[in-house]
């Protein structure tokens, strides 16, 4: 009977342990639930809840002000999350708020984060409406480093392949690191590249000042390079230059042409230069002529001292007196 009664009081005693326990349990979740005290309704629109569900934390500037009471999905790119907060926060959350799903940690739960305004905005209040911001996911994030790390591997790849080709020599590149005297070559390159653009320098200061010095109202090049009408007649100029060129062209060739035709085999100068009888035959008459024009000569002079003809030749000598008067 002792017994019996020990064993009704062991149980009666955790049966009411188990109730408190349960009693207690069941204040902590409702307290997490916001279902023991007075809160107020807000929403905010994403475009993609990234693992959010319902009962998950509401923070505001790091504190648990509330929770997510209900996650509506309107179409592919709008879903509407419904959230409960506390309304002694409703003093502290601004119109100009700003909502963004992030994580608890690393690897955590989902939550949503309420970022306070900087402007003058009026307090929040029931049903309205957060401005919303898409964060990017951890799980995009280690998705964009896997990528990241792929090219990295590629890329470090090939720089291996470029370093050893250019260790051994391969390549142009390779050729420059390791061929001295290329290397020699391309310095001396270099110092004449230097050397020519000193020269072209000073040679175009040099002009500059050439230029500057000359006085374009009353100098040659001046007028030159500003008198029209002088152009156009030193174009002139050289048109005719160039038709006297090519005239004097012609006049050459006919020249060589009448030349060639003298120094031809039946020519006349090879003619008289070969043939020496013809020769003497010419210096007889020209002695002939020469001595005929001597004798004539006398018969005139004989003729003036005639009687008969002395007169004639007195008239001409005084009319040739009165014409030179």
């Amino acid at each position: 009977m002792a017994k019996t009664s020990i064993e009704n009081l062991k149980l009666g005693i955790f049966v009411i342990l188990g109730t408190a326990l349960l009693l207690f349990a069941a204040y902590l979740i409702g307290n997490r639930q916001n279902m023991f005290g007075g809160t107020f309704g807000i929403t905010a629109v994403f475009k993609n809840a990234n693992g959010l569900q319902n009962g998950n934390n509401v923070r505001f500037s790091g504190i648990n002000v509330g929770t997510v009471n209900k996650i509506e999905m309107i179409n592919d790119t709008t879903i509407w999350v419904y959230m409960n907060i506390n309304e002694d926060m409703q003093k502290h959350i601004k119109k100009d708020a700003v909502a963004m799903i992030g994580s608890d940690g690393l690897v955590g739960s989902m939550l949503i984060n309420i970022v306070p305004g900087a402007g003058a905005s009026p307090l929040i209040q029931e049903g309205d409406e957060l401005q919303s911001v898409s964060k990017i996911a951890t799980q995009d994030m280690i998705s964009t480093l896997n990528v990241t790390n792929e090219n990295a591997a590629l890329l470090t790849a090939d720089l291996l392949k470029v370093t050893q080709s250019l260790t051994k020599g391969k390549g142009t590149l390779g050729k420059l690191l390791n061929d001295t005297i290329m290397a020699a070559d391309l310095k001396q390159t270099i110092t004449n590249l230097k050397y020519t653009s000193h020269t072209a320098n000073t040679t175009i200061a040099e002009l500059n000042t050439m230029i500057s010095s000359i006085n374009l109202d009353e100098s040659t090049a001046g007028v030159l390079l500003t008198d029209t009408v002088s152009a156009k007649q030193m174009r002139h100029t050289i048109g005719n230059l160039e038709k006297t060129s090519i005239e004097l062209e012609q006049m050459s060739k006919e020249l060589n042409s009448v030349i060639h035709g003298l120094n031809n085999e039946d020519g006349f100068v090879k003619y008289v230069s070969k043939d020496t009888a013809l020769v003497l035959q010419l210096e007889r008459t020209m002695q002939n002529i020469e001595e005929g024009t001597a004798r004539f000569n006398e018969n005139m002079e004989a003729l003036k001292h005639n009687f008969l003809t002395r007169g004639y030749f007195r008239k001409l000598e005084k009319k040739g007196k009165k014409n030179v008067n």
